[in-house]
């Protein structure tokens, strides 16, 4: 059944990692005045309001970012096998927990590297949004297979 509630919150969680392919999610503001963010494509310098400089890939950020996409996505369309739909669940859940580490450790090596300071945003709240729906999706796929296997008791 796809119209259940965890496939609401794994889609949710599908969109907001595509939101990360196009935007920038952690911004940081050099001493010199000049803006570096962190996006899909790697460490970015904004030069002016046009010109962008790549300063660093981060190939591991930018694969983690497709891994919970192709996870959540995956998820949602097994249904019918709720065993491996929760092993999937849990991965994600790694899989994300992961991803904040990873931008902890790379928004630390920026501030460090380049003595920037970090610009507080909603972006750097998404990581948690799609932790939490995550964490819901999971849980309603765990209480949809308590209730298959309550029904097959009672058969």
């Amino acid at each position: 059944m796809i119209q259940r509630i965890q496939s609401i919150y794994l889609s949710l969680t599908f969109l907001l990692s595509l939101l990360f392919l196009k935007v920038s999610f952690l911004t940081f503001l050099e001493s010199s005045g000049s803006v570096l963010k962190i996006t899909f494509s790697g460490l970015i310098r904004d030069i002016s309001m046009q010109n962008h400089e790549l300063i660093e890939k981060i190939i591991p950020l930018s694969a983690v970012i497709i891994l919970i996409s192709a996870i959540s996505l995956v998820t949602i369309f097994l249904f019918k096998k709720r065993e491996i739909q929760l092993r999937l669940a849990k991965l994600l859940i790694a899989v994300v927990c992961g991803f904040i580490l990873l931008c902890g450790y790379y928004s630390y090596n920026v501030i460090e590297k380049f003595d920037a300071e970090l610009v507080f945003g909603y972006k750097m709240l998404l990581p948690i949004l799609i932790l939490v729906l995550s964490v819901l999706g999971h849980r309603g796929i765990n209480k949809d297979n308590q209730l298959v296997k309550s029904y097959d008791r009672l058969r």
